[in-house]
């Protein structure tokens, strides 16, 4: 028999710390390797953890809610023969009398003071240490608006916090000096707009993600300057030759040919074409990338939104692209992506169409300059030039609208590379299998 230590997975790269949201596992219960013990919530993705071990649970060491450091112990697993060990009390349903590790307490203290107890407010490790570097008041850090769960002050809201207390105390010394020339600090970036609450109005507190969406949407149109171009594309061909060939495609590649992959795939290779595009802006510095990740805008049972990567989508053909994007749709409706897939794209695309929208002006997915809406694809009279003269047909027609941060891409470049994509779809070669 042996005890394994459960602890908090690193879920890419830039995660530091995730919030236990759901057991799905009491102390005491029996587990065998790849059932889910619990759900996690990080600033990037919601994920399922799996065990690793066939075994039971012994100890469960912090309750949902709790903001845990990665590679922290969460909970004890007894693994073997002997299954008939005294289990600990569960500490899901509030606090343990006794702490599971003396050494790891759930709420680290810091010189802040007894913060936690007093307000009865919970500060993470990391928001505390930061509070305690730049000689934060206890008052201080209770007055900030948190954009966590459940009203959480989180690191950025500390660092929001401080980037306007500079500003108000450089404008301060200014005034009082011989440099009457400065500029006003900016406003705050989250002013308070009053709404009323009528007799019979329903107040639907946001969720987690839709925090996270709202606070990008509101940074990104604060950072760039969107520009927003459309153009009409004749995708008649496309129409005709995917009704022909989805049926073989499916039976062929195991996947479903849907419009996207064609549309991704003449995205790529307009990125190609035109680099500046694929870029992504570091203050006053364009970082070219080098890879082609392209992001697709998927929506999730809850109404919200996230966007898988297709990483290096210029390397794959049509029938890779298709099996990629609906794998990573399908993940994504199933909560089941992995932080390193949202993360690294270079350029975003968003299906108005499949609202039966016919255009639209979407917010570029920051850092990036760039983010293409499809609308839906409609039959309409249209002018066809022949050598014998001009007529008029039924085609089938869609609309791309292009929004672009004018500090990178000028008019110029944004009109060229939307109606290269146009040119790509509108050239499909139609005699491929």
């Amino acid at each position: 028999m042996a005890r394994f230590e459960l602890k908090m997975p690193k879920l890419g790269e830039s995660v530091q710390e995730a919030i236990i949201t759901k057991w799905m596992v009491g102390v005491g219960d029996t587990v065998e390797e790849d059932d889910n013990l619990l759900e996690i919530a990080t600033d990037k993705v919601d994920s399922e953890i799996p065990s690793p071990v066939d075994g039971k649970i012994v100890e469960i060491l912090f309750p949902v809610n709790s903001l845990v450091p990665v590679g922290e112990v969460i909970a004890i697993i007894q693994t073997g023969a002997d299954s008939e060990l005294p289990v600990a009390a569960p500490t899901t349903t509030g606090k343990s009398e006794t702490p599971a590790k003396e050494s790891k307490p759930i709420v680290l203290e810091t010189n802040i003071g007894d913060i936690n107890k007093n307000t009865g407010k919970f500060f993470s490790p990391l928001v505390k240490s930061i509070a305690k570097k730049e000689n934060l008041t206890a008052d201080e850090l209770t007055s900030i608006s948190g954009s966590g769960k459940e009203g959480r002050i989180t690191k950025n809201d500390v660092l929001d916090y401080l980037s306007q207390k500079g500003n108000k105390t450089t404008t301060a010394q200014t005034t009082k000096g011989v440099a009457t020339t400065s500029t006003p600090a900016p406003l705050a970036e989250k002013p308070l707009v009053s709404a009323s609450v009528s007799a019979g109005d329903e107040i639907v507190e946001m969720d987690r993600m839709r925090k996270l969406i709202a606070q990008y949407m509101v940074n990104s149109k604060r950072v760039s300057p969107h520009v927003t171009t459309m153009v009409e594309v004749d995708v008649t061909p496309i129409v005709l030759w995917r009704n022909k060939v989805k049926d073989s495609f499916e039976k062929r590649e195991n996947t479903k040919l849907t419009y996207m992959p064609i549309f991704a795939e003449a995205v790529a290779k307009a990125l190609r074409d035109f680099p500046m595009v694929n870029s992504q802006v570091d203050g006053e510095r364009i970082i070219l990338k080098k890879a082609v990740n392209v992001g697709l805008a998927v929506a999730l049972p809850s109404g919200n939104l996230i966007v898988p990567v297709i990483k290096n989508a210029d390397k794959l053909n049509l029938a890779g692209l298709a099996s990629e994007i609906n794998r990573l749709a399908d993940a994504a409706r199933t909560n089941k992506l992995l932080p390193d897939e949202i993360t690294g794209g270079t350029f975003t695309i968003t299906n108005f169409g499949s609202f039966k929208n016919v255009m639209g002006t979407p917010i570029i997915n920051q850092p990036e300059v760039a983010i293409l809406a499809t609308g839906s694809i409609e039959k309409k009279p249209a002018v066809i030039e022949s050598p014998s003269g001009d007529m008029i047909a039924i085609r089938h027609k869609m609309f791309l609208s292009l929004s672009y941060d004018h500090r990178v891409v000028d008019g110029m470049l944004g009109g060229m590379f939307l109606r290269r994509i146009a040119d790509y779809l509108e050239g499909f070669d139609v005699s491929r299998g």
